[in-house]
């Protein structure tokens, strides 16, 4: 089951729907980003995913889904295929850059929902392609 709701969270994210990805997450969701602060709740999550959209265009292939067997925790590997599209504070300026980049999140799931996600990738590689 905790494969299915990882399946169908990139599934979404890839889509690039939002409202499917919520649907996979708890109310009470930890979303720790990269090289940021921790967000909580669902509505925190919405306004990061909005902000994603805004500035990045971006689609997850080579998935690798890794689960416990008791449900509970989750892993997944993968590539990131991305376009920068409007500047992002503090980082160079968007021009449509393009960019390629391995990836990896982690997850707790409970009563079938992911109740944390962190995400990991080289920020040093990205702001390379991007600069």
């Amino acid at each position: 089951m905790s494969h299915d709701v990882i399946e169908r969270y990139f599934a979404a994210f890839n889509a690039g729907d939002t409202p499917g990805m919520l649907a996979e997450l708890s109310e009470d969701i930890d979303h720790h980003v990269n090289e940021g602060k921790i967000r909580r709740g669902k509505p925190a999550f919405a306004e990061f995913c909005a902000h994603m959209s805004r500035c990045y265009r971006e689609t997850l292939t080579d998935m690798v889904i890794f689960t416990t067997a008791d449900g509970t925790r989750a892993a997944a590997e993968y590539v990131v295929n991305g376009t920068y599209l409007e500047t992002d504070e503090g980082l160079p300026a968007a021009t449509g850059q393009t960019y390629r980049l391995p990836a990896g999140s982690f997850f707790t799931l409970k009563d079938g929902k992911i109740s944390r996600v962190t995400t990991y990738y080289n920020l040093a590689d990205w702001l390379a392609q991007v600069s």
